[in-house]
């Protein structure tokens, strides 16, 4: 399994880019930088996409890459999210103030965008790919995922707090090979990270010890105001098992 880390950020600035991971270069989890972190011809290759959620760092692009590949395909992007994200999205994007509703274009039979709901705790099985919703804690009903693939399962789960469900059902699954989860605030903004349902280092600590034994940890979505500051509290955490998601377009072999 080949990971992308198209952006993996929790801002955007220069050299940093939203939420965006490729998976073999064919199924996407979020949509918050693919249109402007990777060529149109290789968006135009991918067929499925998972939302976590409805917030903008995590669904902006689907508008650019709907417009960049329209026509291009002769197939839609496959869209799979819960009920509520799908509905925002629908409602306060796709729909022909924001931006047109690709989701309709070129035709209802024939469309760019095409939505198909999930429920949280129930496998799905998109070709070679095996996926579980999980619910997690942050806003709008977001979900983490877990994906298998032959031998190899990966866990995802941007954007959370702490949380307990994700790391119940990855503890039961075989071959898991990576963790992808967040910090975004230091330490001295526990409140803020509390209210908005995300990580410091120190709950990262904590949350840690729910994780499986053994499996590395890639934590991304760090706030691009605060990267440095992030980086050395995280070294403060002095786990071996910890990669920081500090550059966009880097790649993993799992």
């Amino acid at each position: 399994m080949l990971v992308r880390i198209i952006g993996g950020h929790g801002g955007v600035s220069p050299g940093f880019k939203a939420t965006s991971y490729l998976i073999d270069g064919k199924l996407l989890i979020d949509a918050g930088s693919v249109a402007s972190g990777i060529q149109i011809e290789e968006q135009s290759h991918i067929d499925n996409i998972l939302i976590s959620h409805s917030h903008l760092d995590h669904i902006s692009d689907l508008a650019f890459m709907a417009d960049n590949c329209f026509g291009m395909k002769g197939k839609p992007f496959e869209i799979y999210a819960n009920s509520p994200v799908k509905n925002a999205i629908k409602t306060h994007l796709l729909n022909d103030i924001i931006w047109p509703d690709f989701t309709l274009l070129p035709s209802k039979d024939n469309p760019t965008l095409r939505f198909h709901d999930i429920k949280p705790e129930e496998w799905i099985t998109l070709g070679e790919y095996k996926i579980l919703p999980v619910p997690v804690n942050h806003q709008g009903g977001a979900l983490g995922f877990i994906i298998e693939r032959k031998n190899t399962a990966v866990v995802f789960t941007q954007d959370t707090g702490p949380t307990d469900k994700i790391w119940q059902y990855a503890s039961e699954v075989k071959n898991l090979k990576a963790i992808f989860t967040e910090i975004s605030f230091p330490n001295s903004m526990s409140r803020v990270a509390e209210a908005s349902q995300h990580h410091t280092p120190a709950t990262m600590r904590e949350e840690i010890k729910k994780m499986p034994k053994n499996v590395p940890i890639f934590l991304g979505h760090l706030k691009p105001n605060f990267q440095h500051q992030l980086f050395a509290e995280i070294e403060e955490l002095n786990d071996e098992r910890i990669t920081i998601l500090g550059s966009s377009d880097t790649s993993y072999v799992f």
